[in-house]
């Protein structure tokens, strides 16, 4: 029983807990989920169109969306967990579907079968990625992500496109094969092991060296003189970083043991014994 009058408390019983969403959800990080979920939707609507260079556009337009509604929930701590469910259905559409029907439409075709199946593959393993991105997102340290994040993944299509259209080749035969390769690779990047820079602890509103500054603003000039060439390399650069760190960690490692095995007790027991001057006979 309780000291105040009239109230009663029953012994094993537990406040009911309301469910997060009866509180409401944040608005400012959802629409900007909602805006990549409509651009993602609408690539796929250009591709249907025959609109490959609109559909590749929208695509990377999508990514911009999904940068800031992270950074728009974390600098205004109105992260949830609905957020970040919704985010991940909106990026397999945007980044998932919408890239593998671009790829599908403007290259692949012509492979028939294996075709759609290397497009079925990407976005499968988008999927995956997705998945198990949420699993581990409290267990994983923050500065780096396991595999090539599916956004990167769908800007190396549409970079791809952007470039072909770019220098006058989005007739040429040889895409066929280029989309296809590509596809596998950045499909296997994604369900990988490798570790890629997240960039979720750089702080521009911190202060930087004047350096810095200078090269960021030679970054924007050459994007703006040449858009096309300067994103495709800027995520080419981003895809391939977490396989060469990989390959130079593993060489590093190789000889590091190479050494150690040079080292050893025997080694330099036989050294000593060596070393020794014989007795005169």
């Amino acid at each position: 029983m309780s000291d105040t009058p009239g109230i009663r408390i029953i012994p094993g019983r537990r406040r009911r807990r309301i469910p997060p969403l009866r509180r409401g959800v944040y608005l400012l990080p959802n629409l900007f989920t909602t805006a990549g979920l409509f651009t993602g939707f609408y690539s796929i609507i250009a591709t249907l169109g025959h609109r490959y260079q609109l559909a590749a556009i929208m695509i990377l337009v999508a990514q911009a969306c999904d940068v800031l509604d992270g950074r728009i929930a974390r600098l205004t701590r109105s992260a949830s967990s609905f957020g970040e469910q919704y985010d991940s259905l909106a990026d397999l559409v945007a980044f998932g579907v919408a890239p593998g029907i671009l790829v599908y439409q403007w290259a692949l075709v012509p492979w028939g079968r294996w075709g759609w199946l290397a497009a079925t593959l990407y976005v499968t393993c988008g999927a995956l990625r997705l998945a198990r991105f949420n699993v581990q997102v409290g267990s994983v340290e923050k500065r780096h992500f396991v595999g090539l994040p599916i956004p990167a993944a769908a800007d190396v299509i549409a970079t791809t496109v952007l470039l072909f259209y770019y220098f006058g080749g989005a007739g040429a035969p040889n895409k066929r094969i280029l989309m296809l390769l590509v596809i596998y690779a950045v499909a296997g990047f994604m369900v990988s092991e490798i570790r890629y820079f997240s960039f979720k602890e750089i702080r521009l509103h911190h202060r930087h060296p004047f350096q810095v500054l200078l090269g960021l603003i030679l970054v924007i000039m050459l994007a703006i003189a040449a858009p096309q060439p300067v994103l495709f390399l800027g995520v080419l650069t981003y895809a391939l970083s977490g396989p060469v760190v990989y390959l130079g960690r593993l060489l590093a490692g190789r000889r590091r043991l190479a050494a150690r095995a040079g080292q050893t007790p025997g080694g330099r027991a036989g050294a000593v014994r060596s070393s020794t001057p014989t007795p005169p006979v």
